[in-house]
């Protein structure tokens, strides 16, 4: 399950974001900057679905990371793979250093004209 990690601004003076757990209502990690916190997102993402830890065999990565082009062809990195409710994910970082789940189907190796 995606999405059981969740980026959120962090009360008191834990610093401006922090990361929510929701499969146990909890924090994971509390004092982080914007882009820190998404990457810890991303992380946990890649480590557990809503069950604890992702199985070694619905987990793939891709070292070193691969230019891709997603979407409408907006280039990204990939460098990781999830199964997840029965269809491969790639994890892809911007150019902004943002990252996205985006399914296989949607990527493309870059360089490659539009289909």
């Amino acid at each position: 399950m995606l999405g059981r990690f969740t980026v959120r601004p962090a009360t008191g003076d834990d610093g401006p974001f922090a990361v929510w757990d929701n499969a146990v209502n909890g924090w994971r990690a509390t004092g982080l900057d914007e882009v820190a916190a998404e990457e810890m997102k991303a992380d946990l993402d890649l480590q557990y679905d809503a069950h604890g830890p992702r199985p070694a065999g619905d987990v793939r990565r891709a070292e070193p990371a691969r230019p891709v082009q997603y979407a409408d062809w907006h280039p990204g990195e990939l460098d990781a793979w999830i199964r997840d409710g029965g269809q491969w994910l790639g994890r892809v970082r911007d150019r902004d250093g943002r990252v996205s789940w985006i399914p296989a189907s949607d990527l493309r190796p870059a360089g490659q004209d539009s289909p």
